[in-house]
């Protein structure tokens, strides 16, 4: 070091600058590091290597902006520079930033692959940014038998299948009275969902569990919905039924005591 002082000493314009700075700042001289770098970088505002060990120095110094803008200043220049892009890792990890100082340790592993440091760094710092995902909820397995009353709508459709025709004597307006009647509304009981009570919680295992009851509900509406409309159509079936057995058996009768 006393050889590459004497050498910048004697010629200011010397490129020994560089050396020597990086010397000082490996000997814990970061302040005359700083200033041998700045003084030299006037002269020879390219020579990229100077200006790392300016920006490794100001980070030992704890100037993360200044450094930053060096760093950054070889890295836009030299994207592949390695001491660049491990030294604006190292501001944005002491910034406590670690997504963005994630980014820069890999591609500084990218580029020194197998190397261990940066390996370990890699995975430690992913454990921060990007922890196990927490085990998922507990899903609810409701049985369909629970959704509907079932029997109930057995006998309401089994009720219509199994409707006697009317005879050619009965009445009209008796006929026509069965056949149009309108249903008597059938209440289904309340399936176990609507028994379940989730207490507030803002974790995202209850909410997804809400959403799936959410969802179970919904489709338990629209499938009562879809019994009901098929109900009403049976009836609406049987009951057009009902009125052609009725007029064939008017209109037998007439032939009859008109023959």
């Amino acid at each position: 070091m006393i050889e590459l002082r004497r050498r910048v000493q004697t010629d200011p314009a010397s490129i020994a600058f560089a050396q020597l700075a990086e010397e000082c700042r490996r000997t814990g001289a970061n302040e005359e590091a700083v200033a041998i770098c700045r003084a030299g970088l006037e002269r020879y505002p390219g020579y990229l290597s100077a200006r790392v060990t300016l920006g490794r120095a100001l980070i030992e110094l704890g100037d993360l902006d200044a450094a930053e803008v060096e760093l950054g200043r070889v890295v836009s220049d030299v994207p592949t520079n390695l001491a660049a892009i491990r030294g604006l890792a190292e501001i944005f990890q002491r910034r406590g930033r670690m997504s963005e100082a994630l980014e820069y340790y890999r591609r500084a592993l990218d580029l020194a692959r197998h190397d261990p440091d940066l390996e370990d760094t890699v995975e430690r710092i992913s454990q921060v940014v990007a922890p196990a995902p927490a085990p998922p909820p507990p899903s609810f397995h409701v049985a369909v038998e629970d959704l509907f009353d079932f029997d109930t709508l057995i006998q309401q459709l089994g009720g219509v299948a199994d409707a006697a025709p009317p005879s050619a004597t009965e009445p009209a307006n008796t006929v026509q009275a069965q056949a149009l009647e309108p249903p008597s509304p059938q209440v289904l009981e309340p399936s176990v969902l609507t028994s379940i009570e989730l207490k507030d919680d803002d974790t995202d295992s209850l909410a997804v569990m809400e959403r799936e009851l959410r969802e179970l509900d919904e489709q338990r509406a629209r499938d009562e919905l879809a019994a009901r409309e098929l109900l009403a159509i049976r009836r609406r079936d049987a009951g057009v039924a009902a009125l052609e057995l009725w007029l064939a058996a008017v209109m037998a009768d007439r032939q009859r005591h008109g023959a």
